[in-house]
């Protein structure tokens, strides 16, 4: 980067920040001058450093551990660190002392400072990781309610931030993992995808996080619905939400009830695939849809949003964001439930925590009584309660290969006393695999490889599961190289990207309604973007 960074300077552009992770730096230049840097022979590629914000609704009443099949003696996540990278964190006692440091990026470059959150989006995202509810009674308490927070600020007061601070973060992250004890990230935020994953230096910073050992949970996005017409449509999951190793989640409405029959995805939930890369996502779905949490009373959220407000000391919002904070509160508990049974054996890896996630999920059915396809709910809404009954079944110490799971687990969880049972899939890039794919130490769970790019790994005994570059799923779903993209009979679009994902080209108010009949490619269109935005669903 040394030659770039002369050439820019030679220009009399200054460099606002190096991102030696991802070998890439971000600086201010005219459009003129874009044309011209894309020629030096030193530049891979050009990206823009989106701006990010974030956004939330009114929302209903809803209960969040009970629907998770939590109890008051379910573990609590203790000893678990959850970088927050999001608007601040504002202090609360429902935090307690469990805040463990504090490093603004909008103004002061990552450095520690006193926690604050002019926005107020951050604070409820950590409260519904990890608020121990002791404002209410224990009645809003967190997924995770003795994790430790780590609070890195990368939105303003006005919710508004840039791409390079979201990487910056997470580089400072993954750099001082060990230092900070952090064991997941929380990214509540994203923007519209605007170039591969494989050149998305968002995706790659995250990807540089999840080979460090730090599972990263992000935000499918709520691009679910089209602005128009209110109907729901496919390919609206945000870039990180693009990342191939990111746990990335959708949202459900629970309807303020424990029990799980009456439990729909949200229509404002981005469904997949994502753009340009056609991969299946979201990889789960949670509760996320009127989630009361923590609030920062001196944010903006807070002071102008008083019917958003829950007993002067909580926020009710909905989203992807809500959704997204649930599963990585669980994803503290799976690692605490491991780490307890097993206490001398290596933690789990990011891949294994998104297969136990994945495995342990509860599929979601329509209004019908129809199972949601993959593109929409992935392999169903989190189970707290079976997941961590899973990790603690788990010992990693075994050999690859080998069996670890002691001793065998049954695939079911009882919520609101009704015994509901597991997926028992999980996808993996193009496909899905059914059966005892947790049963043996695996490759992919023993080590952090990237997910879903190995096309030599085969999972359980269904033969119809074919990796490669070009998959056949039970001879109905093929995986090819057209440049459409058709679900079922009633969606085609063709390979315009970007402009489609917000109503120019694209049929909304379409459902797959035989997931079975979906067929897809690769998207070679281009796109053009300005302006564009990273929001905080």
């Amino acid at each position: 980067m040394t030659r770039l960074t002369s050439a820019l300077k030679a220009s009399g552009y200054q460099v606002r920040g190096i991102h030696a992770a991802i070998r890439a730096l971000s600086t201010d230049l005219p459009v003129t001058a874009v044309e011209s840097l894309s020629q030096l022979p030193f530049v891979e590629s050009i990206s823009t450093d989106a701006v990010v914000t974030a956004e939330q609704t009114p929302a209903e009443p809803s209960t969040l551990r009970g629907t998770l099949g939590l109890t008051p003696a379910s573990l609590s996540g203790i000893g678990v660190g959850v970088a927050v990278i999001d608007s601040g964190l504002e202090a609360s006692p429902e935090f307690g002392d469990r805040i463990d440091g504090f490093y603004d990026f909008t103004h002061n470059g990552g450095k520690s400072t006193t926690p604050s959150d002019g926005y107020g989006h951050g604070t409820h995202v950590a409260g519904l990781i990890a608020g121990d509810g002791s404002l209410s009674g224990g009645r809003y308490r967190g997924v995770a309610p003795k994790a430790r927070i780590i609070g890195l600020k990368v939105l303003d007061e006005n919710g508004a931030g840039y791409t390079s601070d979201v990487i910056a973060a997470i580089e400072f992250v993954t750099k001082f993992k060990s230092r900070l004890g952090v064991d997941v990230i929380n990214l509540s935020l994203g923007h519209p995808i605007l170039e591969p994953a494989a050149t998305d230096p968002l995706v790659q910073a995250v990807e540089a996080a999840v080979r460090a050992g730090i599972v990263v949970v992000a935000a499918a996005g709520n691009v679910g619905v089209s602005a128009a017409t209110g109907q729901p449509g496919y390919a609206g999951v945000l870039s990180p939400g693009n990342a191939p190793s990111a746990i990335t989640v959708g949202s459900a409405q629970t309807f303020d009830t424990n029990g799980r029959g009456d439990d729909r995805v949200a229509n404002y939930s981005s469904r997949g695939p994502t753009w340009y890369d056609a991969r299946p996502k979201p990889d789960v779905v949670a509760p996320g849809h009127g989630l009361v949490a923590t609030a920062a009373k001196s944010s903006s959220l807070y002071l102008n949003n008083p019917s958003l407000r829950v007993e002067n000391a909580y926020l009710r919002l909905n989203g992807t964001s809500m959704a997204t904070a649930v599963v990585t509160g669980t994803v503290a508990l799976v690692l605490r439930s491991n780490r307890v049974a097993f206490p001398s054996g290596p933690s789990l890896t990011p891949n294994a925590v998104k297969a136990i996630l994945q495995f342990t999920a509860l599929p979601v059915r329509n209004d019908q009584g129809v199972p949601y396809d993959v593109l929409t709910q992935g392999t169903g809404s989190v189970n707290a309660a079976g997941a961590m009954d899973l990790a603690a079944h788990i010992n990693t110490a075994m050999p690859v290969s080998s069996a670890w799971l002691t001793p065998t687990v049954n695939p079911w969880t009882v919520i609101d006393g009704q015994t509901l049972s597991w997926s028992e899939s999980i996808v993996w890039n193009d496909a899905v695999g059914f059966g005892p794919v947790l049963s043996v130490n695996q490759p992919a769970w023993s080590t952090n490889i990237v997910w879903g790019t190995d096309d030599n790994i085969v999972w359980g005994s269904d033969d119809n599961i074919v990796w490669g570059s070009n998959i056949v799923w039970d001879d109905n779903i093929v995986w090819g190289s057209d440049d459409n993209i058709v679900w079922g009979s009633n969606i085609v679009w063709g390979n315009t990207l970007l402009g489609s994902l917000y109503g120019t080209s694209v049929t909304w108010g379409m459902t797959v309604d035989d997931p079975t009949r979906t067929v897809w490619g690769t998207l070679n269109g281009s796109a053009t973007s300005s302006g564009s935005t990273l929001t905080a669903p």
